[in-house]
């Protein structure tokens, strides 16, 4: 079993990608490299904005600017290495790599999830108790709701990092994946697994239906508290509110759900690539986009900084 580990520690891995050479899969992935691009560049535009403009220092944009930097972080962590990977033709990744792509990997996509789930329940506060939003969502519990997402996404990410790389790895190094991913990893272990899928599942069950559980309560006192208001326009707004934050829960557990909970006998790898593809690359890139296109108070801060790069430039 040592003498295994150590084979794999020294080859390390072959990532298959998710890319041939030919004419359309060049096309695909010059249209990934955009989306890279334009999620890197909306996120950092975005995390600026917030950290410059005093009006978007409230708790909504802090926990934005935390989603921000996750996306930022994830999308770092996957698509140089898969460029690289496609452009050089060496699909090689070293165990070491491996192991720090699925840490890093397994740790972003675990904190953002408890992040929408707890962003979610600052949407709660702000629509039914906005008289007491200042003190319930204080600097102090922002802090703690960050924190808490960012530790416990951390603890999961290290428990099934070292869990996955002290599996014997002495068959095949080929994984089906354009990323180290735990699934993929798992399937070249020359060994009993069944101990591990048990602990992936209920960490998976946690991060993803903890969060889940928050999001479903807090959003049916939201309708709630929607349905008891007077005033149209009060109805519309806080709707409106909600309907950014809907739409990137939808899309990040959408994806999250279809790749982690179903049965082992239903997954199909190029299924997996294409959705593991969605929320690594295309989700980040759509957060500051559904976040900011939908916000007076961002594209107001937008307007601002460009103002002030105008009239900086004329003098």
């Amino acid at each position: 079993m040592g003498m295994c580990l150590n084979q794999s520690s020294i080859d390390g891995f072959i990532l298959l990608g998710i890319f041939s050479h030919s004419q359309t899969d060049l096309v695909l992935f010059s249209a990934v490299m955009m989306v890279f691009m334009v999620a890197l560049c909306g996120n950092v535009l975005l995390i600026s904005l917030i950290y410059i403009d005093p009006r978007l220092h409230t708790p909504m944009y802090f926990f934005l600017s935390q989603l921000s930097l996750m996306d930022l972080m994830l999308v770092c962590n996957i698509v140089p290495k898969m460029a690289v990977n496609f452009l050089t033709g060496r699909k090689s990744i070293s165990f070491v790599g491996c192991g720090i792509q699925i840490g890093f990997f397994v740790s972003l996509v675990g904190s953002e999830g408890l992040l929408l789930g707890l962003m979610a329940y600052d949407r709660y506060v702000a629509i039914s108790h906005p008289l007491h939003y200042p003190v319930l969502m204080s600097q102090r519990v922002c802090l703690q709701i960050a924190g808490s997402s960012w530790a416990f996404g951390i603890l999961d990410g290290m428990i099934q990092m070292v869990a996955a790389m002290s599996l014997p790895y002495c068959g095949s190094r080929t994984l089906d994946h354009f990323f180290c991913e735990v699934t993929a990893l798992l399937k070249l272990a020359c060994a009993n697994t069944s101990l591990f899928d048990t602990l992936l599942f209920a960490c998976c069950v946690f991060m993803l239906f903890l969060p889940f559980s928050i999001i479903v309560a807090s959003y049916a006192r939201i309708l709630g508290a929607v349905l008891h208001m007077r005033s149209v326009q009060a109805r519309k707004k806080a709707l409106a509110t909600c309907s950014s934050h809907l739409t990137a829960v939808s899309l990040f557990y959408g994806a999250a759900m279809f790749i982690y909970l179903r049965p082992k006998r239903h997954r199909v790898p190029s299924h997996d690539k294409v959705v593991s593809m969605f929320y690594t690359v295309l989700t980040p890139m759509l957060n500051p986009l559904i976040y900011s296109l939908r916000n007076r108070e961002v594209i107001g801060a937008l307007r601002k900084g460009l103002g002030h790069c105008r009239i900086d430039s004329q003098h």
